[in-house]
């Protein structure tokens, strides 16, 4: 039933007319319409999240830690940082890309620089990302990453490469240094680096315990199989790490092993490291 009448003028032109439950039910929709508004105005901040100030990344997090950060500080579903990196990764508006060396082939780990970036209603996943590698590239730069090989050396993102394997497997800052001899000295040799950093990131975990099992996994992270450096770096180093990958102090070290939180003991005689692997073992067990 219509709910608008037909009424007649004077002059015998027709006009509509809203009966009472017409006028009734637009009124209602008004107020409803208003106090959705009024609601929306009034409600109270911590009832609407309100994304973070800023962002910080502590050194060593891995890429997909970085992008779950990310999600959580914009407020966004889980998973969109790293379908953004993926897209920034191939876009094609090259423009859009992020400016990663080309050995990277579009995998941004490694150059989500550890540090505090602001974020504020306009931050995208994309535009955080992009702040991340702009700010590796500087601070690589300003650490003495070379810009390119150098003769017989590594190339800065194998240099990078190296900054996350010392971040990750140096018990102190002031190990770094040591390790990323151990690393250069080793593949001066042609030594397989057998860091357990490299195999657990390739089997997505961290862990102190690692099997011989594990040791036989088919994985190019696993650096008990593979000679050479993992094909990417394992994480995002910071400051110390990458200054210890581009100038390691002179030292014979081929092995090390953190006996104890505190006490990495460097050596370059393989019945020396046994004998500290062994206390290791012993630590671990009276640990559990």
């Amino acid at each position: 039933m219509s709910d608008v009448h037909d009424t007649q003028h004077s002059g015998g032109r027709r006009r509509a007319r809203l009966t009472r439950r017409a006028r009734l039910l637009l009124i209602g929709g008004a107020v409803l319409v208003v106090g959705l508004v009024l609601l929306l105005v009034l409600l109270p901040g911590d009832e609407r999240p309100a994304r973070a100030e800023k962002l910080t990344l502590p050194e060593g997090q891995r890429a997909s830690q970085a992008y779950a950060a990310v999600d959580k500080a914009l407020h966004v579903a889980a998973g969109t940082t790293e379908k953004a990196a993926k897209k920034a990764a191939t876009p094609r508006n090259p423009a859009k890309r992020l400016r990663l060396p080309a050995e990277a082939k579009g995998n941004p780990e490694g150059y989500l620089y550890p540090a505090t970036y602001p974020v504020d209603e306009d931050t995208t996943p994309k535009s955080l990302l992009s702040f991340m590698v702009n700010t590796a590239r500087q601070r690589y730069a300003a650490d003495g990453l070379p810009p390119t090989a150098r003769p017989g050396g590594l190339s800065a993102y194998e240099t990078v490469v190296v900054a996350s394997v010392v971040q990750a497997e140096a018990d102190t800052p002031q190990d770094m240094g040591k390790v990323a001899r151990v690393i250069r000295n080793r593949l001066a040799k042609g030594m397989p680096l057998q860091m357990d950093s490299t195999l657990n990131y390739g089997l997505g975990r961290s862990t102190l315990r690692t099997s011989h099992a594990d040791t036989r996994t088919d994985s190019p992270y696993n650096t008990y199989r593979h000679e050479g450096l993992p094909p990417t770096p394992i994480g995002n180093p910071g400051q110390d790490a990458t200054r210890a990958a581009v100038s390691p102090p002179k030292g014979d070290w081929l092995y090390f092993v953190t006996v104890r939180p505190g006490d990495t003991r460097f050596t370059a005689d393989y019945e020396e490291h046994r004998k500290n692997v062994r206390e290791f073992n012993a630590a671990q067990k009276e640990s559990r």
